[in-house]
């Protein structure tokens, strides 16, 4: 049976972290539910390919009700970490170690969540010192899977990895 995604994301996402795991979550049989502020409002990502319509607002959606948490980088997250109710949701799921799965920029919202702490992880160039700095153990790799739970990606070029190793964990 297909497992049920939340995907937090705002404008200016990276359009192909959107675009080729929900394909790939979507073809393995996954369900994914893109969350923000507001249901029904576009979202468009910074390269303008790839828009969303958004499913659920943040105040209606449920973190028990998913049974995973995908993070694309971009911009968004960081603007979704300046929003508490962003940073609870995920950290909900860390809590109780549901998979996440977040790519490039898409760890600046653990980190915000405070989070990452003694995990394996790894993100875009440009955020690894703010990772280590808020305890994870950075590995510069294309994908990292800690605790087999957490699956994190540098860049697009890491997708093939991170697509793979998101999907392992959501067998």
């Amino acid at each position: 049976m297909g497992k049920k995604i939340a995907c937090v994301i705002t404008n200016m996402f990276e359009d192909v972290e959107y675009t080729e795991p929900l394909m790939a979550f979507e073809d393995a049989g996954h369900e994914v539910v893109a969350i923000e502020k507001e249901k029904g409002k576009q979202v468009t990502g910074k390269n303008g390919k790839a828009s969303v319509t958004i499913d659920e607002s943040i105040d209606n959606a449920n973190p028990d009700e998913f049974d995973a948490l995908l993070i694309p980088g971009g911009f968004s997250p960081d603007q979704l970490r300046a929003d508490d109710r962003f940073v609870a949701f995920a950290k909900h799921f860390m809590d109780v170690k549901k998979p996440v799965f977040a790519i490039c920029h898409g760890p600046q919202l653990l980190i915000t969540a405070k989070t990452l702490e003694g995990r394996a992880a790894t993100g875009f160039k440009s955020i690894q010192v703010d990772m280590e700095y808020a305890g994870a153990k950075v590995k510069d790799e294309e994908v990292v899977v800690c605790a087999n739970q957490l699956v994190t990606s540098r860049q697009p070029d890491d997708i093939p990895a991170f697509n793979r190793e998101a999907l392992n964990l959501l067998k």
